[in-house]
């Protein structure tokens, strides 16, 4: 996993380095130089324009610069602070921006670059906010960052992101052990998919998945599909009172049990000693007596379980009282429905701050999708890409999920191992027409690759990286 800080968090880290600055720069300088030769494709002949602010990340850049000149490189640096206004970056082989850092607030002036000029970013595009990935007004988009020691929110948060480029993290000798938060990889997640032992049985990896209604049985089939895909030996569907997925929605190999109208919720606790995982709330309306029953449930519940789509709406405002074996799923708007306020552009802080205050696993849907345990943890998986942005999609995401936990895999992990696998899976579809039984289609060959392939190869914003969908 790569670690994520803040920039706060990445300030007490540069404070707490038992060397000095003018070091730690030397290091920075050096990274950013070999990215550019990388860029440059080698040195002789090239030209080079390095637009530098005042503060640390200018010295990056005018460290970049010494180094640069002495590999034979023409360097031009320009201030960003000249009275004449944003500067205008003469015709070049490679512009470095060194700017503004992570610690940005406010707005700026981009320099004015002949359109198709390469450009390289030192720690983050400049006016990108380093927490919440918001832009200060224009920003000179970057073909690449080196960020140093971690990743910062911003760097992987809309729209920052798209400003960034592909990501590098160079090593200069800081000591990030303690971050708290973590960008998932292929090699994590290829490392937490359990092996299915020689002598399993269906039911050890068994899912109840609780959901549909009349005219809503598509969302029952979809999570279905999802957890099958994913693994799970067993899948039973019931639907309380009946009126749920078709058998031509499902498939012959799910087991369709419904249950009863009312106080259903007992029937399904009373049977759970065979199942390691339950999914509840696809589908299931949001009728009054439903969101009692799947309080209930929920509240109920001895076994790692997956609350999706009505069955977070069922749980109310501010639910309380919950435990880290139970994932919440929401979007945006069922995170406003249940924290009482939208996420903002915090996100990781927001996921933070609901999963404390309810005890589950909070996975925050979005371009970047986040994961906080209640201890606050969290990780981060940047798989996928707007294809997911179609009906159904999220049922299959927490069918997924559910399938993992039945395998043994902590509900947290699972969280955040089922959002990279949704989205390597679309990843492999085609750009236009995806729909939600697509991603169910591809997910066993996104898994296969995963434990065959090369990490570098998966991992999306891994600079030298190819996207998977590329090698097919």
């Amino acid at each position: 996993m790569i670690p994520i800080v803040t920039p706060a968090e990445m300030g007490a880290i540069d404070a707490a380095a038992p060397e000095p600055v003018d070091v730690l720069i030397g290091r920075a300088g050096g990274a950013v130089a070999r990215a550019a030769v990388e860029m440059l494709g080698g040195t002789y002949g090239r030209r080079v324009v390095i637009v530098e602010g005042k503060g640390n990340n200018g010295n990056d850049g005018r460290e970049a610069a010494r180094r640069l000149r002495v590999r034979g490189v023409s360097v031009v640096e320009l201030d960003i602070a000249s009275p004449d206004g944003p500067p205008l970056v003469p015709a070049c082989d490679l512009v470095i921006d060194a700017a503004f850092g992570t610690g940005f607030r406010g707005t700026f002036e981009p320099a004015v670059v002949v359109p198709g000029t390469p450009v390289l970013a030192v720690d983050i595009a400049s006016g990108v906010d380093g927490l919440t990935g918001e832009l200060g007004g224009p920003v000179l988009s970057a073909d690449r960052t080196v960020t140093f020691a971690a990743l910062k929110p911003g760097l992987l948060l809309s729209p920052g992101a798209a400003a960034c480029g592909a990501i590098e993290v160079a090593d200069i000798g800081l000591d990030t052990s303690g971050a708290a938060a973590h960008l998932v990889t292929a090699g994590d997640v290829a490392t937490w998919l359990p092996e299915r032992p020689a002598d399993t049985h269906k039911w050890r990896s068994a899912v109840w998945v609780v959901a549909g209604s009349p005219g809503m049985g598509g969302a029952a089939a979809l999570a279905c599909g999802g957890a099958q895909r994913a693994g799970a030996g067993y899948v039973r569907v019931s639907t309380p009172g009946g009126g749920g997925p078709s058998a031509g929605q499902i498939g012959t190999e799910v087991v369709h049990v419904d249950l009863p109208e009312r106080d259903w919720s007992v029937t399904v606790l009373d049977g759970l000693d065979r199942f390691r995982a339950m999914l509840v709330g696809n589908g299931t309306g949001t009728e009054a007596a439903t969101g009692e029953q799947i309080r209930a449930l929920v509240h109920g519940s001895t076994i790692p379980t997956v609350v999706d789509a009505d069955g977070l709406g069922a749980l109310g405002p501010d639910p309380v009282g919950l435990r880290d074996q139970i994932v919440l799923t929401p979007h945006d708007g069922e995170f406003e429905r249940l924290s009482g306020a939208a996420p903002g552009p915090d996100r990781l802080g927001a996921a933070r701050t609901l999963s404390r205050r309810c005890g589950a696993v909070v996975l925050l849907k979005g371009p970047a999708t986040v994961v906080a345990h209640p201890d606050g943890r969290v990780l981060v998986s940047t798989s996928g890409d707007a294809r997911l942005a179609t009906a159904g999609t999220g049922d299959v995401l927490a069918g997924i999920i559910a399938a993992l936990c039945a395998q043994g895999v902590d509900p947290f992990r699972a969280a955040a191992a089922g959002a990279f696998l949704h989205g390597l899976a679309a990843d492999l579809g085609w750009r236009d027409g995806l729909v939600a039984g697509d991603v169910i289609t591809l997910l066993p060959t996104a898994i296969e690759r995963l434990r065959s392939s090369g990490p570098d190869r998966l991992d999306p914003r891994h600079p030298s990286a190819t996207r998977l969908a590329e090698h097919l």
